[in-house]
């Protein structure tokens, strides 16, 4: 049997594809950027994955060919890809009963999402060396507090969030989330927030990586209006489990702030997750969003008013801090 690369005008195949996923009870995942299928000898296929960046996905055997070790070789076939991409840490949604298959091939449990989702990674310690990088940060006391944010940029909504939550906590940690798939890079939002909460002593800005609101964890967050809000509930969920199963005790954490989302669907259902995950083991808050001019303030609005080249509205929209960044790195001139 040979794997082959299926190509986006392969019509055929991706309907065979399809029907594959659907006769094995597995969602087609929208958000995809590579895909293979092995065809049997009158042009079948009894076997596909993709992936998308560094996750695995839509993974799925013939039920009649089930047991021949042609899943073994599409998830050879698939690291193969990613690692020929630069791509070695790598990650994958499985079933629970299909989990201890990956844990054969080299991939390591993260979070466990009883009868629903494994979530897993090919680095024994990866998970494990990021909370342990977490844990230098660790600022003891009673009352400590965790939001995230993408910031893109940073705004006057986000730092009004920011002294909100950081008012109403001994120390509250500032998550940024670390995809590099928004309009400003990584390193930049990052600096921002820095900038932007620089005056609060009892704040602490911190990495994501790969395990909150990622392409791994959450790629519907990434895909907005688009986004099939069916699975980002299940994606949402296993985000929202790994945070209060892991982030939590490693920070000792007691309480998460969200701002209110009447704009984005998928954020609130993001938010709705995290309430249903967290119970009464951790308090959840949700602060109103900041206005002006009786309108939300969004990085939406900010970003079109960069591009509009609408420095009045910026002036009225980001902190002075990010205002002087986005003229120091010529985003504005």
């Amino acid at each position: 049997m040979t794997i082959s690369k299926i190509y986006p005008n392969d019509k055929r195949s991706l309907k065979l594809i399809d029907e594959l996923l659907s006769k094995e009870q597995i969602r087609k995942d929208s958000n995809l950027d590579y895909t293979c299928a092995m065809f049997d000898d009158d042009m079948n296929i009894i076997a596909t994955g993709s992936c998308f960046k560094n996750t695995l996905r839509c993974l799925a055997v013939d039920n009649s060919h089930q047991g021949e070790g042609f899943m073994n070789q599409i998830v050879t076939h698939l690291v193969d890809y990613e690692f020929s991409r630069g791509l070695t840490h790598l990650f994958l949604y499985t079933k629970n009963k299909s989990m201890k298959f990956f844990k054969d091939l080299g991939f390591f449990e993260i979070v466990n999402i009883e009868n629903q989702i494994v979530f897993m990674e090919n680095k024994r310690t990866g998970f494990s060396d990021y909370l342990d990088n977490l844990k230098k940060d660790l600022k003891p006391g009673k009352n400590i507090a965790s939001l995230i944010m993408n910031a893109n940029p940073f705004t006057l909504g986000h730092q009004y969030l920011v002294e909100t939550a950081a008012s109403q906590s001994s120390h509250l940690y500032v998550f940024v989330v670390s995809e590099d798939r928004s309009f400003f890079h990584t390193n930049d939002r990052m600096e921002m927030v820095k900038r932007g909460v620089s005056h609060l002593p009892n704040v602490t800005v911190l990495p994501t990586r790969d395990y909150m609101v990622s392409s791994a964890t959450f790629p519907s967050y990434f895909l907005k209006e688009k986004a099939d809000l069916e699975v980002a509930k299940v994606q949402a969920t296993l985000d929202a489990t790994l945070f209060l199963e892991n982030i939590v005790p490693t920070l000792q954490l007691t309480k998460r702030f969200v701002g209110q989302e009447p704009l984005s669907p998928v954020t609130s259902v993001y938010n709705d997750a995290l309430r249903a995950a967290f119970g009464s083991d951790l308090e959840l808050v949700i602060i109103d969003r900041l206005s002006v001019r009786e309108e939300v303030v969004s990085a939406t609005r900010v970003r079109a008013a960069i591009q509009d080249k609408n420095v009045d509205e910026l002036k009225q929209l980001v902190p002075a801090t990010t205002y002087h960044y986005l003229e120091e790195k010529h985003f504005i001139g």
